[in-house]
């Protein structure tokens, strides 16, 4: 579950550098490199962040609905902070 959770933010953190950053020197400065590179890294990440989604789902049994609940949140800008809050809550009841 803490592997999840560091990717979840890792990917949470790199979708909004891409959209808020990368994305604007793009487009307003003419600067694409930011792109390539933060994109190919927001890439992996989402693709190591379903890996661990399924791993933590199988761990904690998890039913359909908190698993679309975590893949819809990586979806969101700043939807990887909100789930952090939710398993957090989540696992303070389960302690």
């Amino acid at each position: 579950m803490k592997l999840f959770r560091a990717v979840s933010l890792a990917e949470g953190v790199s979708w909004l550098l891409l959209l808020f950053v990368a994305m604007p020197l793009k487009y307003a400065l003419n600067e694409p490199m930011a792109v390539r590179i933060l994109g190919r890294v927001h890439g992996g990440l989402f693709v190591l962040f379903l890996i661990t989604l399924g791993m933590a789902a199988t761990e904690r049994e998890w039913k359909f609905g908190q698993i679309a609940r975590a893949f819809v949140a990586a979806l969101i800008p700043g939807g990887a902070f909100w789930l952090e809050r939710k398993l957090r809550a989540e696992l303070k009841q389960t302690v």
